[in-house]
């Protein structure tokens, strides 16, 4: 995927581990920007996506991309403190992730980028039960729960947390959004696990979220309503021991 000249020259700074060069770099680009959000949007998060695609293509290794993620979650801890601050909408995020420096960070971003909308964000990020996701959606009552970064061996436990929200009913007009990992890759994996919304970065998400209307109780996620013949369940649904969100 073709990427711009401004996109690969701070991917040349970060797989050089050249710190001050990055901050030097990434601190000009918001002085250009008229609206500091295009720079997570417009460089941040498309930088982090082609590292992914880098690593997964064999074409760096994990010391390379460990250390360029940590530089590009250290630059978005940053350029955070530059975004505007979003008028409160009265509405509330849940968002839990995968386990890794590159979930923790697109993670991360969304909900920065959900709080300059103005949402109320509660970012709990990666390893967390799914029985105290489920206590803190109880308490919390989030519009949304974002489930950010899913890798393919956490995906069992994705279906088991959403069936679980829809057994117990804690929050029962809760939407549920999964974005980004193992679902942006596998069309369609997303109605597999029952969720109510899906999308690919945080700039789909945030419209898809604010545009999403309570969930009506009782009802079915978008998954398909029944099986249309008998069939080997794909191998990324098949039961494996949690990961990532679940122990």
């Amino acid at each position: 995927m073709p990427v711009s000249p401004t996109i690969e020259h701070y991917v040349r700074l970060l797989l050089a581990g050249d710190r001050a060069g990055c901050r030097s770099f990434v601190r000009e680009q918001v002085g250009k920007a008229s609206d500091v959000t295009e720079v997570y949007t417009e460089l941040l998060w498309p930088t982090m996506e082609q590292l992914d695609r880098l690593y997964r293509a064999d074409r760096i290794n994990a010391a390379a991309e460990h250390m360029a993620t940590r530089i590009n979650r250290c630059i978005a801890d940053q350029v955070q403190l530059a975004l505007p601050q979003g008028v409160p909408n009265g509405r509330r995020l849940l968002i839990a992730c995968a386990e890794g420096e590159p979930e923790e960070l697109g993670a991360q971003m969304c909900a920065d980028l959900f709080e300059v909308r103005g949402w109320e964000v509660y970012f709990l990020g990666g390893g967390v039960p799914n029985d105290e996701i489920l206590s803190l959606v109880g308490q919390l009552r989030p519009d949304v729960l974002l489930i950010f970064g899913t890798q393919p061996g956490g995906v069992p436990g994705v279906r088991r947390l959403i069936d679980l929200l829809h057994e117990v009913g804690a929050n029962p007009t809760m939407n549920v959004l999964v974005s980004g990992g193992v679902f942006a890759r596998a069309d369609g994996l997303w109605k597999e696990v029952n969720a109510d919304l899906f999308a690919r970065t945080a700039k789909e998400a945030i419209p898809l979220a604010e545009k999403a209307l309570p969930r009506e109780p009782g009802t079915r996620s978008a998954g398909p309503v029944k099986r249309r013949r008998r069939r080997r369940r794909p191998p990324l649904l098949a039961d494996e021991p949690d990961a990532a969100l679940t122990h």
